[in-house]
């Protein structure tokens, strides 16, 4: 197996025994491929990753078998359409060692529910979580080899966002923007994970959804794009305006890239995630504009967009080396615009370093 599986799947072993956890069972996810570097065909038949305290093994639909094992030496337990996976299923389990009575189970909370519900039929006596304290835990440090990863995929997104603002124009829509970006990102061998690009009003919707809105004198542009290379997303927003700069602008963006200072001076190892959303939220209520902040302060990145930790006024998680996660406070003014700051921060010797090297400064075209 690749070192750095075998390495996560010790450590997985390790956090099992602190967490008195007697299986761990995955389906075919970003779990999955944090774990075996497998990505099976995801369809109704059911795809089982299990490991135990000295086992590991797949449940596998003999259709995905000669692919798969391509990718992983683990041992498989196929069953055919004709057959049904019960019996697999239950061959699996006998050999990962676990007893059948009151097991400790944790189950990968982003599987089917019919996935699950199977091994919840086989084991009626299991007390299960999900994967909070093992796999996500695990995850939501990442390794050196991580932090390369991450750190290339946000120095290229760099460029992107560099692209889509040297392409407005008076008239361009923002699905021709967002071409440019999806331009960018495959001639530099990335892939698109998602490009929003909000003209003038439509920046006041935290979620807005890219169309054909033409760019105008006087509107702001909020652009938040992510691509995807080497296995690991970016992401990053950045704010401007095209020609006159609307009324309250600069107020606007001097104060959340204040929140976003202030997050980040915040985000230390030992700190809770509650304070980092604190010193964000802070600075705009203290402006005046509390209202206007409509969601959390961040979340989790890393294989997944979003994952664990979570910066929210609620969160009790303890900040450490190693996690990684958004910091974008944002104000949003129904019918004239809306601003957004984003960055993606590791906690890397005991503080907050900053992926991309973009200024936040407010681009004008």
């Amino acid at each position: 197996m690749n070192p750095i599986l075998t390495a996560r799947m010790e450590k997985l072993r390790a956090r099992m025994a602190e967490t008195a956890t007697d299986l761990v069972v995955i389906g075919p996810s970003s779990h999955m491929r944090y774990l075996a570097d497998l990505s099976p065909h995801g369809d109704e038949r059911p795809v089982l990753l299990m490991i135990s305290k000295d086992y590991a093994g797949f449940l596998m639909p003999v259709l995905n078998v000669d692919s798969s094992r391509q990718h992983t030496d683990l041992p498989f337990f196929p069953w055919a359409d004709a057959d049904g996976p019960d019996a697999a299923l239950r061959q699996l389990l006998d050999a990962t060692g676990v007893s059948p009575v009151s097991p400790s189970i944790v189950l990968d909370e982003t599987m089917r529910a019919d996935f699950a519900l199977l091994v919840l039929d086989a084991l009626p006596g299991a007390k299960r979580r999900f994967t909070g304290d093992t796999v996500s835990y695990l995850r939501s440090r990442k390794d050196a080899a991580e932090y390369d990863l991450l750190k290339a995929s946000h120095l290229l997104n760099d460029g992107a966002m560099a692209a889509g603002f040297a392409a407005l124009r008076a008239g361009i829509t923002e699905l021709e923007v967002a071409e440019v970006i999806g331009n960018f990102y495959k001639a530099n061998g990335a892939t698109t994970q998602f490009i929003s690009v909000c003209f003038g009003p439509n920046g006041a919707f935290p979620h807005h959804h890219t169309g054909h809105t033409q760019l105008k004198d006087g509107d702001a542009v909020l652009i938040d794009i992510g691509g995807r290379i080497g296995g690991y997303p970016s992401d990053m927003t950045r704010v401007g305006y095209f020609g006159s700069k609307p009324e309250g602008f600069d107020e606007i963006h001097s104060v959340l890239d204040r929140a976003v200072e202030a997050a980040i001076k915040a985000s230390v190892a030992g700190a809770v995630a509650s304070e980092v959303d604190r010193a964000a939220r802070d600075i705009i209520t203290d402006a005046g504009y509390g209202d206007y902040f409509l969601h959390r302060t961040g979340h989790g990145l890393g294989i997944d967009v979003h994952e664990a930790p979570y910066i929210t006024s609620t969160s009790q998680t303890v900040l450490e080396e190693g996690m990684v996660f958004s910091i974008e406070p944002g104000i949003y003014l129904p019918g004239r615009f809306g601003q957004r700051l984003e960055e993606i921060v590791i906690i890397r010797n005991g503080k907050a370093e900053v992926f991309s090297e973009m200024p936040r400064a407010a681009v004008a075209r």
